[in-house]
Formats: structure tokens, sequence, C-alpha cells
């Protein structure tokens, strides 16, 4: 098969590729100049351009069979018309070259769309695919743009001659994660790591590498029209945020000591794992339950996370230290 797939130096694009590539597919990855090296290495053919320009896409669609639109703005600091452009806009572009060359349509999405990026409560629930979307705060650009990225993908299927689904992972963390899993690494190198409540929540993440799987798995399966899937758990066991860190903390050779956060010092501790701004949504993610549940696509497509948790932190922390910087 081939397929295009954009965000393909990105963290799931880039897992996107390599899956594909492993199995034989001709892949190609539309790139920003700076990212064609990237590509390349994973084995993709590189189309240089950006996803806001119609001539890229259509330079880059041109005879494929699938597209899997992985591209997004997540955390950076930008306005929200960057965001609209870069989420919302070149979603558009993806559906008019998916229609254009009459290929199959995967959407990388969020669980942000069902209520935004502070939606972690404190005690289990289970969201699946029909629970309904929530009021999404105004500063949330993240949210709010993959929530109308998913309104452009769903109104062009009802056209009925386009297929598209929309994935939605939780946090995503591997290799080539430049957001969260940095933070991590430098939380467990601390001679105590910030423990928020008694640490036995489930945190709602999920290894990049298993989301590609799911990825792979839509393209393969003889989808009509629009579906939507969770993707939000890895292969078994499933840890908890005591168990995540100590896990990364044992990749790395050292020694996991904790030390607990009381609640008024939680938005200090929390810049460990991003920017002040997404404090709040922050503190949700590392103390509440993941409540968002993948059984749609285990029943319907019969996929499984293919990597188990232990395994995809041991693969990202080898990468890291492989990668990052001297003197880190």
């Amino acid at each position: 098969m081939s397929v295009l797939v954009t965000g393909a130096s990105g963290l799931v694009g880039s897992h996107v590729v390599e899956a594909l590539v492993a199995r034989g597919d001709a892949v190609r990855a539309l790139v920003r100049p700076a990212s064609r090296a990237a590509v390349l290495r994973l084995g993709a053919d590189a189309v240089v351009g950006d996803v806001t320009d119609p001539a890229a896409w259509r330079a880059a669609a041109r005879g494929v069979r699938a597209i899997v639109h992985a591209a997004a703005i997540v955390q950076r600091r930008a306005s929200w018309e960057q965001y609209v452009a870069v989420n919302v806009e070149a979603t558009r572009l993806a559906v008019a070259a998916a229609r254009a060359e009459r290929a199959r349509l995967v959407h990388i999405s969020s669980v942000a769309v069902y209520a935004g990026s502070a939606a972690y409560p404190a005690t289990p629930e289970r969201r699946d695919e029909d629970f309904p979307f929530q009021p999404i705060a105004a500063p949330d650009f993240y949210a709010r743009s993959k929530r109308m990225a998913e309104d452009v993908v769903r109104d062009a299927a009802t056209e009925r001659d386009l297929d598209v689904t929309a994935v939605r992972p939780t946090v995503i963390y591997g290799e080539r994660d430049r957001l969260f899993t940095p933070r991590v690494i430098g939380a467990v190198r601390l001679p105590l790591v910030p423990q928020i409540g008694p640490g036995t929540n489930r945190l709602s993440c999920v290894y990049a590498g298993n989301v590609a799987a799911a990825a792979v798995a839509v393209l393969d399966a003889p989808l009509q029209g629009f579906h939507a899937y969770n993707v939000t758990s890895d292969g078994p066991p499933a840890l908890s945020q005591r168990e995540f860190f100590a896990a990364f903390a044992a990749a790395l050779g050292r020694r996991y000591r904790t030390i607990p956060i009381p609640r008024a010092f939680v938005g200090h501790a929390i810049g460990l794992f991003t920017v002040r701004r997404l404090a709040r949504a922050a503190v949700s993610f590392v103390s509440g339950e993941n409540p968002y549940i993948d059984d749609r696509i285990r029943a319907e497509l019969g996929w499984r996370p293919p990597t188990p948790a232990p395994e995809a932190i041991g693969r990202t922390v080898a990468w890291f230290v492989e990668n990052e910087k001297p003197g880190r």
C-alpha cells in the first residue's frame, strides 16, 4: 500500500512510518526542510512542504491509497490563529487530498476532544467513544482545535465519498517525544521524585508505538464512513503512577525514591512535567485515573497493543540516553 504520513518526524508520525516501512509499504512523508533527513532515515520518501500549503498536499498525496494525518501543534507556544491553521485548516486540506485521490484517511486526534486537556477524574470512570463532548475552556487551544478538526473529518465523511477514522490517544510517550518523556526522565533523575497523592492511580498515557499499531489496524480494516476509536492503553501490565515512574528510574539505572507533595505545593512541583501555563491540566493528569477505555477498537478491529508498558519504557529510555545532548 502507498501511504502518505504527515508529522512524520514527530512522535506518532515517526512510529507510523516505522511500522509501515517494516511491513513493506511504500511510505511518503510531507515534511518541512529541516525534517527531511530524519524521515529519510526512517525509510520514507520525503516531499518537502508545509501542511498548510494546498500545493504541497497535492504533490505529496499524488497516487497514494491512504493518508495518516498526524501533524499538529500540541503544546507549543502559539497563537489561536496558528493552532487553527495547523490543527484545523491543515486537516481540511488532508480531507481534500484524500477525496481527490480516493484515499482512506486516518486522522490522529486526541481524547482531549471529549472534555479538554484537564479532564482526568480522581475516581475511576469508563469513557468510551459515546461519551458526550463536554465544554472546553477557552484557553485550551489544543483541545478546542482538535475537536474542530474532528468536526471537519466527521462532516466530510457524511458525504459518503470518503472513509475517515479518528484515532484518539491519551498522553503519548516514546522515542522522539519532545514534550512529556523528557520531563519524566528529568523528574526521575532527581534525588527524590515528587509523588502526587498515593501514587496508585493509573496514568492516562500510551506508548507511541501502540498508537501507530492502531493506525495500521485502521488502515487494514474495511471501514466505511466515519469511525472513532480510543487508543488509551499499553500492553499489560497496566502501571500506576508510582510504577510508571519507577520503571523509568529502573531503565535509567537509578534508585527510585519519592517525596509526597501536599496539594498546596503541587503547582510548583508540576513544573517538572510541563510549562507553567498548563499546570492545571498536568495536575489533573498526574493525579487522576485514566477514564478512557479502548474496548471498541479491540472488539471491532481485533487490535491489541503489541508493546507491554515495561518494554515500551525501556525502549523509550534507551533512545533518549543514546540521543540526548552530552552533559545532560
